[in-house]
Formats: structure tokens, C-alpha cells, sequence
């Protein structure tokens, strides 16, 4: 087995959205190729619809099992899960769509979790088909979490151009953010993105913190969350040897990572960081998925049901979480961090 190269898994994610032209896009890339060893699953009509679609090609080989990547292979590897051939349906979501998707990434998270590779992609999901197909958790992040056992604090970690944003708050109703901010919950997600830019490569990170309210409470003027709850976190992030600082206010603390004073900013609910990530670079954006013991990413963009056999599919977010997974995985095998999957 060769150290030199990442081995990884990537799934085509839901057969209805653009997942299989991106992956065929990427994989058409040649430098893209010679960065990984990478184990393709699922449905093979469908890469070869994917292949379609983009206009372009590449080859691949047929095998039985993740242990193929053992091999130093030097082509793509293709691993078949499903019903090869079936009649997806197309731009909608479909209980049938998501237990696809549950069944390869179920397949791609053991594989990955017992060390038969070191890190997993996926392309685009949709959460409601994924719900639709039996999915109890709020997301894919947390079914990842419940699958591997994981209790540990997790959270979505959004990666643009450099820039990392992890939330205190995530899918939940905006009316409910300020009373599930703690002290605690500040630091876990400054804790998570620490740890994760570590294992993306970034020795040094530069954290922020923001505030919650309009001008960071004013004093008090505008509400008390800041003096209450997220300075006193700062500070104990501070202390416990976190390199952390703010609270800054939301509107103006992104004009600080464009500066390249900050690698990182903890968001305190779900749109305080995706209006500005997406504003930024809608089409460069990738979710690390933070806090599991293994590497996770996908492009952050949605399945694109409006594109859907349009061949327009952006590769740029797919290119980039490829390119994360590479790089968080090579240190993984470095670490071989190996967990127990029953």
C-alpha cells in the first residue's frame, strides 16, 4: 500500500440532482486524479449518464470491494451498490433517491471508519428525499454521527477560498437561537474548527468569534447575550489555549477574513455565515462535516434539480472539498486514526 497518495471514497450523491456530472467532471481532471486513490459507489448507468451530460469521460476500473485501494491502483475505481440501470426519477425528490444515497454513504463511512480508506466525498444530497427514505436524524451529519457511535459535539463547517465558519446554532428556528447560545457550545465550535483546520493543514489558525446582536449589543442597549455569555466564552477559549478572539459584530467581522486577519469565524446560528459564504463564493464553497472521528466533505451547494441534465454543473465546490478530503485524509493516514464500526 502506498503512502504517498490519500486513498478516498466519493459517491455520486442523489441520482435526481447533478451529482454524477460532477463526479464525472472531476475525475476527467487529470491532476485531480493524481492526488488520490479513489473508490467511486454507486449506481454505474448513472456515472455513465454523469459522463454524458458533461460531455466527457474517463476510465475506470470494475472491483468487488474497498480493499482494492490496497492495490496502488492507477486508474479510478468503480464499486457497483444498487440496482445498476434502474429508472431514477430526475429533478425531484424521491424516498427512492435518498435510501440510494443512505446506502452508499452507509457503505462509504464504514469503509473509511475501519481504515479501508481514509476519507470520504460525497456529491450533492437532498435532505428531503433523504428524510423520505427513513433518515430520523435533522441531517446527514448527524445520521453520520449516530452510525459511527460519535457523541462527541459536531457541527457544519463551511470552507471557502480558505475561510472556515463553524455555528453554535444550526438547523434550527431563528426565534429559538439566543436561548440555545452557552458559554459551552461557544467553545465546543471553537474547539471543532481548531481541530479541523488543524487536519486541513493550517498549523496556526487565527479564530473569530461573532456577536449576536446589532453592534455587539451596544453595551447592553440592544441586548445582553455579548457581556452575558460570548465574552465570558471568548475569554475561557482564551484560556484554555484556543486562538480565539472577539466577539466582533456580524457585519462587519467578514471584512476581517477578506483582509486575511482571520482563517476561521464561529457563527452563532445557520445564516450569520452562509449569507456572507455564499456572497463571497457561492460556487467555492465546501462543508466539512466537523467534529467525526473521520474526514467528511461535499461541494455546499444543493443538488440543483433546475440544471439537471443541463450540462452546466459548476465543478469548482466538488474540486475543493476533493481537495480538502485529500488533505484531511493524508493526515489521518499519517495519525491512522482507525475507530471500531459494528
Amino acid at each position: 500500500m502506498s503512502s504517498e497518495k490519500p486513498r478516498l471514497i466519493l459517491t455520486l450523491g442523489d441520482p435526481a440532482g447533478i451529482g454524477s456530472e460532477l463526479v464525472a467532471r472531476l475525475l476527467s481532471d487529470a491532476e485531480a486524479c493524481k492526488a488520490a486513490d479513489v473508490l467511486i459507489v454507486g449506481d454505474e448507468a448513472e456515472l455513465q449518464d454523469g459522463m454524458s451530460i458533461a460531455g466527457t469521460s474517463f476510465d475506470y476500473k470494475r472491483v468487488s470491494d474497498a480493499a482494492a485501494l490496497n492495490d496502488d491502483p492507477d486508474l479510478p475505481l468503480f464499486l457497483s451498490i444498487g440496482k445498476d440501470g434502474r429508472e431514477w426519477a430526475r429533478a425531484e425528490a424521491t424516498s427512492a433517491g435518498g435510501q440510494h444515497c443512505l446506502e452508499t454513504l452507509g457503505y462509504g463511512l464504514d469503509m473509511v471508519a475501519k481504515g479501508a480508506a481514509d476519507a470520504l466525498v460525497f456529491a450533492p444530497l437532498n435532505k428531503a428525499s433523504l428524510h423520505a427514505a427513513g433518515m430520523t436524524q435533522s441531517d446527514e451529519l448527524h445520521w453520520f454521527a449516530d452510525r459511527l457511535g460519535h457523541n462527541g459535539s459536531v457541527s457544519e463547517i463551511n470552507v471557502m477560498e480558505g475561510l472556515w465558519t463553524s455555528r453554535v446554532t444550526s438547523h434550527v428556528a431563528l426565534r429559538n437561537v439566543a436561548d440555545l447560545i452557552t458559554e459551552d457550545k461557544i467553545i465546543e465550535a471553537t474547539r471543532l474548527i481548531h481541530d479541523a483546520l488543524i487536519a486541513g493543514g493550517n498549523a496556526q489558525p487565527r479564530i473569530g468569534v461573532c456577536g449576536l446582536n446589532p453592534h455587539n449589543g451596544d453595551n447592553g442597549n440592544f441586548g445582553t447575550e455579548e457581556i452575558d455569555i460570548i465574552i465570558p466564552a471568548v475569554e475561557r477559549a482564551k484560556a484554555l489555549g484556543l486562538p480565539v478572539e472577539g466577539p466582533y459584530p456580524s457585519d462587519t467581522i467578514f471584512l476581517k477574513a477578506v483582509a486575511k486577519e482571520l482563517d476561521a469565524i464561529v457563527t452563532l446560528y445557520h445564516d450569520q455565515g452562509q449569507i456572507a459564504i455564499k456572497l463571497l463564493g457561492f460556487w467555492q464553497g465546501v462543508t466539512v462535516q466537523g467534529g467525526l472521528p473521520v474526514p467528511i466533505t461535499t461541494p455546499a451547494h444543493g443538488t440543483a434539480f433546475d440544471i439537471r441534465g443541463a450540462g452546466k454543473a459548476n465543478p469548482g465546490p466538488m474540486r475543493a472539498a476533493w481537495n480538502i478530503a485529500c488533505e484531511m485524509g493524508m493526515r489521518r493516514r499519517q495519525t491512522q486514526n482507525i475507530i471500531k464500526v459494528d
